[in-house]
């Protein structure tokens, strides 16, 4: 069985980086793409799930779990450690299916290291105005909050040629149609398709 990809995901805030991979999950079937889900000590919140939002542990199991090396990356957020555990990455690529992993750039480069055959995509906004529109258009943030995303944006945009693939999402379904030709191509990849037809390719060269 070929190993699944693990694909990093990064955007700024209001570029349509998660309702992209939503849409595309829609698409594909579950056996074959799903979602990374990241540890946490923070508590549930209602509706969420343990193993299906995220794996809820406490602040001692967390830090056993950095001693050990157990995460690809993690990062502490207002109190409250976030982190992508090695062995359950593995353990589903192992099964052939794909992860993506909505991770910003600094988390990006932890896992690039450990993980070389991932793949990286990038997310722009068509425009810094576009990409303001989005950020009102979501009626939750302040016009202090707004500009402090604004910020943001552009910092973590200067990284996006560290990247593997770029997608300008301008109009949703092309950027959509976009982030299923990489998944196409990287499917079609020699590595991958050696291991797939493996038994074919045998048999056609025997003598």
């Amino acid at each position: 069985m070929a190993q699944g990809t693990l694909y990093i995901v990064s955007a700024p805030s209001g570029a349509g980086k998660s309702s992209l991979i939503q849409a595309l999950l829609k698409t594909q079937p579950l056996y074959d793409t799903q979602v990374s889900v990241s540890h946490t000590t923070r508590a549930p919140r209602p509706g969420e799930v343990h193993g299906e939002h995220y794996f809820f542990v406490n602040h001692d199991e967390f830090r056993a779990m950095i001693g050990r090396d157990a995460f690809l990356e993690h990062a502490e957020v207002f109190g409250n450690y976030y982190g992508t555990s090695r062995e359950t990455i593995e353990q589903v690529l192992a099964t052939g299916v794909n992860v993506f992993l909505d991770i910003d750039w600094q988390g990006a480069q932890q896992i690039r290291k450990k993980m070389p055959d991932s793949r990286s995509i990038f997310i722009l906004p068509p425009s810094k105005d576009e990409l303001d529109r989005r950020l009102r258009g979501r009626g939750q943030d302040s016009e202090e909050v707004i500009a402090k995303r604004m910020e943001q944006a552009v910092a973590e945009m200067s990284h996006y040629a560290e990247y593997d693939y770029l997608i300008v999402n301008d109009d949703f379904d092309a950027a959509l149609s976009d982030l299923k030709t990489i998944l196409r191509a990287e499917r079609l990849r020699m590595s991958r398709q050696k291991q797939r037809h493996d038994a074919l390719i045998t048999k056609l060269l025997a003598d």
